[in-house]
């Protein structure tokens, strides 16, 4: 009866209150597409009418001690839960964390990530400290360093429909897709590169393949290397720090350009990228690697100009210090040989170690890569051993399934297999610094299921070769809208 008299007595304005959360609540609900916010509808009804739960008990309390502390406690649930709702369905805030897109995003740079561009994900492992990828911020005492989420429970991956999808040269944020392992004290290094580096080191004797021999042969060299490597990183705790696991939702944030679309075909000649064998434009300020021998010093005003930063002047390659390896774009390039400080410059040789895929001997590097598949859902791919590790780990890694090569057979899910249909799509990412860039030419395909978002624009840009009163602060960039940097 008490229930139908505090009904009865709710005013108005409690009804058309409710009403409003409700109406907003229930298009939440159906836009996840998940029936679990019917479970909070009970609580959402006696905060407005029967009250049954005194949710602000602490503020009659006599006790000023008491009120204090929970007015914060209060203050801070309330923000932690308006923070999870919005990081998770909205946006974002994404720091450049280096220079791998120098100059057209700049170390520094704050940006504002929307999830609605190409639709949030429903996380995976839903139980996680707001405003934290996967650990707790260094400031933190007590917890500094050590796991902010829990790994149960654990959801499959499900994206909400969003306002469109990744589009050619789209600059992109995603979780880091070789971060499913990684090495705590070399987080800023791909672990299984790492292994293989670590391994070769240890069998300089033992030959790399040619790219014709068999494939057997490979992979007893490739296997060989790589587990050699991972034993002596397991080995050397107190160097590499421990081996943890990373759910695809909580591995490290990236940011690249997109360069290649699911179901194309990718090739990189002389630095110019190719998709389906037609040459793809190039971003304004993109920048290649180059040897630059001064003369002379530069002055202040042109390095601030040019956006030449510490870090492109800080690798000298010479021993009278003349010669440094400098990223730079055509704009840069042609200012520099104008400027009567530079005596040459000549481009730098390309990369070519440990490229993607890392087992198997390709001849490929940085500059002339491929060609290669991106897979697209739904589509079919004969598997061959020649082409298997292009895609063994989209295969394993990304769509969870087992693979295994017995003899000339490749068994899928315990079942011999001459082909394969992918469950997702795919993208190729690279940096606008060429030639300074971790991007998919060293860890391959970045799935859908590590999409976060699109930048919307720069809300704060910060020089951290600058002091406060001398340009720290790049106003010019603030509110740059990202779309338009192309």
């Amino acid at each position: 009866m008490k229930f139908l008299e505090k009904i009865a007595a709710a005013p108005c304005r409690q009804w058309v209150k409710l009403t409003v959360v409700l109406i907003l609540w229930g298009v939440f609900g159906l836009w996840v597409g998940s029936w679990l916010g019917l479970l909070v509808v009970p609580f959402i009804f006696d905060s407005y009418i029967t009250h049954y739960i005194n949710w602000s008990w602490w503020r009659n309390s006599k006790n000023g001690t008491v009120r204090f502390i929970m007015g914060w406690v209060d203050a801070i649930v309330f923000a932690l839960v308006a923070l999870y709702f919005l990081n998770q369905f909205f946006f974002q805030n994404f720091v450049i964390p280096s220079s791998s897109l120098e100059k057209t995003m700049l170390t520094g740079d704050y940006l504002l990530v929307s999830k609605m561009s190409y639709g949030p994900r429903i996380p995976e492992t839903p139980l996680y400290m707001p405003m934290t990828q996967h650990s707790f911020p260094e400031w933190l005492p007590g917890l500094a360093g050590k796991k902010s989420f829990i790994d149960s429970p654990h959801w499959d991956y499900r994206r909400v429909k969003g306002l469109g999808k990744v589009e050619l040269g789209d600059i992109v944020v995603f979780n880091y897709p070789a971060g499913d392992t990684v090495a705590l004290n070399a987080q800023d290094q791909d672990f299984y590169r790492l292994c293989y580096m670590i391994g070769q080191q240890q069998l300089p004797d033992l030959p790399y393949p040619a790219k014709n021999t068999p494939y057997a042969e490979q992979q007893a060299y490739f296997s060989a290397v790589h587990d050699l490597g991972r034993t002596l990183v397991e080995q050397n705790a107190g160097q590499f720090g421990d081996i943890v696991y990373r759910p695809a939702d909580r591995r490290e944030n990236y940011v690249k350009r997109c360069v290649g679309l699911p179901g194309q075909i990718l090739q990189i000649k002389h630095n110019q990228i190719y998709l389906n064998g037609k040459r793809m434009f190039e971003p304004e300020k993109a920048q290649q690697s180059h040897f630059v021998r001064f003369k002379g010093n530069l002055t202040d005003d042109f390095i601030h100009e040019h956006g030449i930063s510490m870090e492109d002047l800080g690798q000298i390659v010479s021993q009278d210090g003349t010669v440094h390896q400098m990223p730079l774009t055509k704009e840069t390039c042609k200012a520099l040989l104008e400027s009567g400080c530079v005596e040459d410059i000549q481009p730098a040789p390309a990369y070519g170690e440990w490229l993607y895929p890392q087992n198997k001997a390709t001849g490929w590097t940085c500059a002339d890569y491929g060609p290669l598949w991106i897979p697209k859902a739904g589509d079919s791919l004969k598997l061959t051993l020649d082409n298997l590790p292009y895609y063994e780990r989209c295969i394993r890694n990304y769509e969870g399934n087992t693979l295994e090569v017995r003899g000339n057979t490749i068994y899928i899910n315990s079942k011999p297999a001459t082909s394969y249909t992918f469950k997702y799509d795919y993208y190729w990412m690279q940096g606008d610094n060429r030639d300074n860039s971790a991007d998919s030419r060293f860890w391959g395909f970045v799935p859908e299921t590590h999409i976060v978002g699109k930048p919307l624009f720069i809300w704060l840009s910060t020089d951290k070769d600058r002091s406060w009163g001398d340009g720290h602060i790049r106003w010019n960039r603030l509110f740059k809208w990202v779309g338009s940097i192309r």
